[in-house]
């Protein structure tokens, strides 16, 4: 990475971000001596483990092993990108990401300017939020939510709103405001008529859920249409269309709200309704959220397994509630994920379940009720069926639920030996009901299982590329302790860094991070830039980097706390001699087949042979003859 103007505006984004207001903002934090301590918000433990150094703007996690600088904290807590984590930081601290470049007031108000995107929706948030609460036209969305017992505090902490059924409502509101109306149609809330003409209100005489990232910023909404206000649309409920800011395979409802306790308890409450996912915050399950009105795809699983261990899917218990468990169930198993289901009585949906039964009962059937992917799937595939009779049936669920156990991952917390318990359990019950050969259950799913590694084969490669460049990270990572301790010396020393520089080579360190980092040293102590732990956190974006680079700070300074019997010098000696020994001994190979060719002759070949031997006794360990 170049020392240009990218890492000046990291480096500016990192000065303007204080990293202790930026962690108490998740966590409560307590001062001890020149540091801030906590609970960490990756784990329950009730020690505090999290540690906030606002010197060195670091945090770090003894538990977790998890560190780094503020860029780390946000990628780590909110789930997102370098690149997204810069850009998050640069707004809150209003710096441009590119400081060169020069905004024009036409192009800061342009559709595709995303900060703008983002400002409009935030207004047009406010101005619905603010209608359903003060407006005379919004009663009807009041009653609504009354007849749900959503609370007024409800109401507040998810930003419902309303809007009423004039088409110009928000467009007039909009000029009102100096909003443009192109910003306003950017992000999906106006639309225009097939024929032509001016702009709509899309949402007009609907009942407002206002849905929001990760990091609480509003990028969409989704609309119930309430038939009092006088809005006569076929559609119960819309969604935002796709735009800059809203994708619908993406998001979730609820996630904002839900995100830290879902992080805290490891697990996730998955909705089929807005209200649902009201309700059971309102009822004291702050870990669900809810799809948005359409199927749960791998991208909705992708976002869900950032945040939590297990997935628990709260089912209506209506029949169009269990179609759709079959319908997302295979989804899971290919995602690998820890999926439980709960299907709730009397084919009631969570709130109503919530209203009628209370908390506690709810809580219980989540304890007691809820099962995993297997074992729902055989529910749902031999419910009702005649075993005497449909031998097309039994066929049929057989084949199905022997497809399910072929593909099932191992679940969290599983083992080899529990996995292949759960199969022998499984099969022996099938071979029971449905009064088949146990053994050629066995032979149909290796069957099935050899069939889906043949279908697999084209995405084989794919799909293995990123475990081979997960086991390529881990091993990168794994850093030498020779290697990890010159790289302490390096970044505390400076005089240790120009020894090391004149002995070893970044090649020679075998560690793909360590010669990055290395590499980085030497890189900024050419540019006149010392090599410190906060200089170098700016090189990388990787947090895995970061966090490694703050352990090797932190381990270099821990021994400089006894000075009497540590010498930087004296270790950075016997580290160089270890590393020219390994070196020697990586080539030594080499050397004894260069000489077993012939490709030397005469006084190179006798010079080459002392060298060879000099080297070998040096790499055993073995002392020089003396005369005599």
């Amino acid at each position: 990475m170049s020392l240009g103007s990218s890492l000046d505006t990291k480096e500016r984004v990192k000065q303007a971000i204080d990293i202790v207001d930026l962690v108490a903002r998740h966590v409560p934090l307590r001062r001890q001596g020149r540091n801030y301590v906590g609970l960490c918000p990756w784990h329950d433990d009730t020690r505090p483990s999290l540690q906030v150094n606002p010197e060195r703007q670091s945090f770090k996690c003894w538990v977790c092993d998890i560190g780094g600088d503020v860029f780390s904290f946000v990628m780590q807590i909110d789930g997102v990108t370098f690149a997204e984590a810069l850009a998050m930081l640069a707004e809150q601290a209003g710096i441009p990401l590119d400081p060169k470049r020069q905004t024009s007031p036409a192009e800061g108000e342009g559709a595709q300017d995303k900060r703008s995107l983002y400002r409009a929706m935030a207004w047009a948030e406010k101005q619905y939020h603010e209608c359903l609460l003060r407006d005379t036209e919004a009663e009807p969305a009041r009653k609504y939510l009354r007849s749900r017992s959503i609370s007024p505090q409800s109401t507040e902490k998810f930003h419902l709103g309303f809007s009423p059924n004039r088409g110009d409502w928000l467009l007039r509101r909009a000029q009102g405001a100096g909003a443009p109306a192109r910003l306003l149609e950017a992000v999906g809330l106006l639309a225009t008529p097939a024929g032509g003409g001016p702009p709509y209100d899309r949402f007009r005489g609907r009942l407002l859920f206002s849905i929001r990232d990760a990091q609480a910023r509003p990028i969409g909404l989704g609309g119930r249409v309430l038939p009092e206000s006088g809005a006569t649309s076929p559609a119960k409920y819309i969604n935002s269309p796709e735009t800059p800011l809203f994708r619908k395979s993406e998001q979730l409802y609820g996630l904002d709200v839900a995100r830290d306790a879902i992080r805290k308890s490891g697990t996730v409450l998955v909705m089929e309704g807005y209200t649902d996912c009201i309700a059971a915050h309102q009822f004291g399950f702050p870990s669900a959220v809810a799809v948005l009105g359409t199927a749960l795809g791998s991208r909705h699983v992708q976002v869900l397994k950032r945040f939590a261990d297990r997935i628990v899917l709260v089912l209506d218990g209506d029949e169009a509630g269990q179609r759709r468990a079959n319908e997302v169930l295979q989804l899971f198993v290919s995602q690998e994920a820890d999926l439980r289901v709960l299907t709730l009585p009397e084919g009631l949906d969570p709130c109503d379940f919530l209203l009628q039964h209370g908390p506690e009962a709810f809580g219980r059937l989540l304890a007691d009720q809820t099962v995993d992917a297997l074992e729902h799937k055989f529910r749902a595939a031999t419910r009702g069926l005649d075993v005497e009779r449909d031998a097309q049936g039994v066929h049929r669920a057989v084949e199905e639920m022997l497809s399910v156990v072929a593909a099932a991952p191992r679940l969290t917390g599983s083992t080899d030996a529990q996995r292949q318990h759960r199969e022998w359990t499984m099969l022996n019950v099938l071979a029971m009901k449905f009064r088949i050969d146990e053994q050629a259950l066995r032979l149909r799913l290796r069957e099935l299982r050899s069939a889906s590694q043949r279908r697999a084969g084209a995405d084989r490669g794919a799909q293995a590329a990123p475990s081979r460049q997960q086991a390529a990270r881990a091993r990168d990572l794994a850093i030498d302790p020779t290697e990890r301790e010159l790289l302490q010396l390096a970044i505390r020393h400076a005089a240790c860094l120009e020894r090391a520089r004149a002995a070893i080579r970044p090649e020679q360190l075998a560690s793909a991070a360590c010669r990055a980092i290395y590499e980085a040293c030497l890189r900024l102590s050419d540019a006149g830039v010392p090599p410190t732990f906060d200089r170098l956190t700016l090189e990388f974006d990787d947090p895995a980097v970061k966090s490694l680079l703050m352990a090797l700070d932190e381990e270099e300074g821990d021994k400089q706390q006894a000075p009497q019997t540590y010498s930087p010098e004296d270790t950075l000696s016997q580290l160089l001699q270890a590393i020219e020994t390994r070196q020697q001994h990586k080539e030594f190979p080499a050397k004894k087949s260069v000489l077993a060719e012939h490709r030397l002759a005469g006084a190179q070949e006798t010079e080459f042979v002392q060298r060879l031997v000099h080297e070998e006794r040096a790499r055993r360990g073995i002392s020089e003859p003396t005369d005599g």
